[in-house]
């Protein structure tokens, strides 16, 4: 591939979905609303993600171009794709809203993915490794999976041959190609008059040689009224892990809190709440398990309401939040970092306290204390400090 050329996307959304329309009240099925957007914008999103796509064009029924041509600008307003776009009209047939699309890219495009919008769930890292074999050269790629089932060859309801598995594929969209050959192809069929059903195949009669990638098991095509189940009940849960930290002066000002247990004869703390800075951390780090922000965010040391809060309030607060987030909170490791005070004779004091706060069993909740060999604002005996990871998991809806 140039390094002056450009990789760009044709997403198809102009079929008439007839099977799925008719049970979703006469919404084609690129069209249809899931997650806040219909199913073509999360495929254009996908595209987005993956920076060696330099644009789309999208191919949309002629007789909602124009409205269409208002929807992907309105969306584009509110979940920007960074990325050029270009809309145009499909065809009669898929093969006739390709080669509209492929006559809508610019001219420094050198390379394109045609990808059908039915299939929302194709992955950037897929898109990736589609583009990277282009990049190597390869003219035309197509992502496939195993056959599962064995395939027989009928003629009406009588079989005539069983097919070898071994040697068959499904395969998906998005599907790679060199912009020459790919046009060229769609111009001999043209001229031939092929019928294909995708340009795989066209490239194929071409007389080109067609590659293919490792597809995905979740690149389903939504095409039956049974296959929307898939966008409403597909979901994986994934572990998370949020990391916190805080430190405090010592200094005229609030007893010594950890964990919301009282430290008898510690150094007195500088601060806006109650100075629990193993609390602190924690809160931080529940925060970074969903993105939520740091807890100078939510709570800040200007507010008047936070003079002197408790932190249990504040761990309580950040811990709906997780929830409302959907992530469960599995295990704590929590380390203390001070010269003075010794915190041996507290520590499964406050172990026992951070797992009853956060509705954990105790074996879930670990506290660890250490010094820095006198090195440092803690090892001179100014201040202390502590570090948090916490770890969850969090069911995601298939994006």
């Amino acid at each position: 591939m140039s390094k002056s050329g450009e990789v760009w996307a044709v997403l198809l959304a102009a079929g008439s979905g007839t099977r799925l329309a008719q049970a979703v009240g006469g919404v084609k099925k690129q069209f249809l609303s899931w997650k806040g957007f219909p199913l073509f914008w999360h495929s254009a999103l996908t595209f987005s993600k993956t920076p060696a796509i330099k644009g789309i064009v999208f191919v949309f029924p002629p007789d909602q171009v124009e409205e269409m041509r208002e929807t992907v600008a309105g969306l584009d307003g509110s979940d920007s794709l960074g990325l050029p776009w270009r809309v145009t009209a499909g065809g009669a047939r898929r093969q006739d809203s390709v080669f509209n699309g492929l006559n809508e890219l610019p001219s420094r495009c050198t390379h394109v993915l045609v990808h059908d919008s039915a299939r929302p769930f194709a992955s950037a890292a897929m898109v990736t490794e589609i583009v990277e074999m282009l990049q190597d050269g390869t003219e035309a790629v197509v992502p496939a999976v195993e056959v599962t089932d064995t395939v027989k060859e009928v003629d009406g309801d009588v079989v005539r041959k069983t097919l070898v598995r071994s040697r068959l594929k499904a395969v998906q969209t998005p599907q790679g190609f060199s912009l020459p050959v790919l046009y060229a192809a769609h111009r001999q069929a043209e001229e031939e008059g092929w019928d294909v059903t995708d340009d795989a195949s066209m490239v194929e009669m071409a007389g080109r040689e067609v590659r293919i990638c490792p597809g995905e098991e979740g690149n389903v095509k939504i095409t039956n009224p049974e296959d929307l189940k898939r966008i409403e009940d597909e979901t994986r849960t994934l572990p998370c892990v949020g990391w916190g930290y805080d430190v405090h002066r010592y200094g005229e000002g609030r007893p010594m809190v950890l964990g919301g247990v009282p430290i008898p004869g510690g150094p007195q703390v500088i601060a806006h709440s109650d100075g629990d800075v193993l609390l602190h951390a924690l809160s931080d780090a529940i925060l970074g398990l969903f993105g939520g922000g740091d807890i100078g965010f939510h709570f800040p040391d200007t507010s008047a309401e936070c003079e002197n809060m408790s932190s249990g309030i504040i761990l309580k607060e950040v811990m709906a939040k997780a929830e409302e987030a959907g992530v469960e909170i599995v295990h704590v490791d929590l380390t203390v970092i001070a010269q003075i005070p010794k915190l041996a004779p507290h520590r499964e004091l406050i172990r026992k306290n951070v797992a009853s706060v956060m509705g954990l069993d105790r074996s879930q909740v670990n506290v660890k204390a250490t010094t820095e060999e006198k090195l440092g604002f803690t090892g001179e005996k100014k201040g202390i400090k502590a570090v948090a990871a916490v770890t969850g998991v969090k069911t995601f809806s298939r994006s």
